[in-house]
């Protein structure tokens, strides 16, 4: 059988629409000793193939750490999958809090050295000594203790959108760079104070809180689950939520909400926001936080110059990315120099959140469905007019709609007139051609979608 993936993440797109099934994010982790983690790396892909279970997956000598989707319908076949092996059995699955069918379009399966990149010498202690491990409920009266310092150990761009109040947040790219940060930062206070940390889905404080026991803290705990366990605790028992914001997750969705509070600010204009994006043009992909209103005029860009680059045709882009290695922007995370209101700022500041007007505002895209039912037919050189062919369903005179691809990013708007085959119509169908105004430029290889609203 094939151990690698054969669709494009558009194929797969489609394919995820057409079948109209419900699917699950998750993710989960585990330290064990792997003897073989390639032969475990290829068993892992040939099961969950089986099961059109999609993610990131990384396995190594040390253990598991994975972020998946799996079909609704599959889920329990899912977690018999890792609990046929012993040292999973009765794992920890974190459930998203918000779901997204196409929070993964393929599957990858990986070995490294590590399951996490933390850049310490596992020889030079014990990392099985680690924390103590808290819930939702000991964490939230373990805040009110004046003796606790809470350390954030994600990365800038994750708490800039949301973080527990009072936490330290490291302004750091990677989880490697903050552990000597706080190690310096909190030497005279390894025997005063107690030690709280906490983290997306709870990996990177399981070799955190080790470490820090090596350094000589005496007390240190950490949040079981992370902040994902952590919300979902908070909703089944009715508990106040001291994380406020955003979690910031790596998928397709780049976040899930928490509070309706936002505590970011668009890196283009300074308002209030907390959506991150990928630029749109390919060659720099850089990860930033941008608005509707920015999103819309710059046309999902970071700046003029690639905004400029993505009005060229296809294949002059192709050509003028080229042997770029976009690696280096996609990692600066949204400190470009190209982004006017980035996010600077002292760890220790008090934040003042901005609420938001409503929930059911901030979460509409999870009540509504995406019907693949267009093709791009025809490519203009002027940002003035769409044309598709229907191939699948029907679209009519004020339905909105969504355009997706590569260059063109994610462009929602309502068709208030258009035409079929050349004529004025109030219905496009099956096979027909449908032209319409635009306000940017479209490409043959992007999608039209139906927006159906769900209650």
């Amino acid at each position: 059988m094939q151990l690698y993936n054969t669709l494009s993440a558009e194929q797969r797109a489609q394919l995820i629409e057409e079948a109209g099934q419900n699917r699950i994010t998750l993710s989960f982790y585990q330290y064990a000793n792997i003897e073989d983690p390639k032969k475990f790396r290829d068993d892992l892909f040939i099961v969950w193939s089986r099961l059109d279970a999609l993610g990131r997956t990384y396995v190594a000598y040390e253990g598991i750490n994975a972020q998946m989707s799996v079909p609704a319908e599959n889920f329990e076949a899912f977690r018999e999958t890792l609990e046929a092996y012993d040292f999973m059995k009765g794992i920890r699955l974190n459930v998203a809090v918000e779901q997204d069918d196409l929070s993964f379009l393929k599957l990858t399966v990986k070995v490294r050295n590590k399951i996490v990149a933390d850049g310490l010498d596992d020889a030079a202690f014990d990392v099985t000594n680690k924390g103590i491990h808290l819930n939702a409920k000991e964490f939230n009266e373990m805040l009110n203790d004046p003796d606790v310092v809470l350390v954030d150990f994600r990365n800038h761009y994750e708490s800039e959108v949301g973080h527990f109040t009072g936490a330290i947040t490291p302004d750091v790219d990677t989880f490697r760079e903050s552990l000597p940060i706080i190690n310096d930062q909190l030497q005279d206070q390894k025997q005063s104070k107690k030690l709280l940390m906490y983290c997306t889905g709870g990996i990177r404080c399981e070799k955190a809180s080790a470490y820090f026991k090596h350094q000589g803290f005496e007390n240190v705990f950490q949040l079981e689950g992370g902040i994902i366990e952590y919300a979902r605790q908070v909703k089944a028992e009715g508990l106040e939520s001291k994380f406020i914001g955003k979690n910031f997750v790596f998928d397709h969705r780049l976040g899930e909400r928490i509070t309706n509070d936002i505590i970011a600010n668009c890196h283009q204009c300074g308002k209030p926001c907390d959506t991150h994006i990928n630029c749109a043009n390919e060659a720099c992909h850089l990860l930033f936080i941008q608005c509707d209103e920015c999103h819309e005029k710059m046309h999902g860009c970071c700046s003029d110059p690639c905004l400029e680059i993505i009005q060229l045709p296809i294949d002059k882009q192709k050509e003028i990315r080229k042997g770029i290695q976009k690696g280096n922007l996609i990692f600066k995370k949204g400190k470009s120099d190209a982004l006017k209101f980035k996010k600077e700022r002292n760890v220790f500041e008090e934040v003042v959140p901005v609420k938001v007007a409503t929930v059911s505002e901030i979460r509409k895209k999870k009540h509504e469905r995406k019907i693949l039912i267009g093709q791009g037919a025809h490519y203009f050189t002027k940002a003035a007019i769409a044309q598709f062919t229907i191939t699948n369903s029907e679209v009519k005179v004020g339905d909105e709609v969504l355009i997706t691809g590569p260059s063109t990013g994610e462009q929602r708007m309502v068709l208030n007139a258009f035409k079929v085959n050349g004529l004025n119509a109030e219905t496009a169908k099956t096979d027909d051609k449908i032209t319409f105004a635009v306000p940017f430029r479209i490409r043959l290889s992007d999608k039209l979608y139906l927006i159906k609203k769900e209650n």
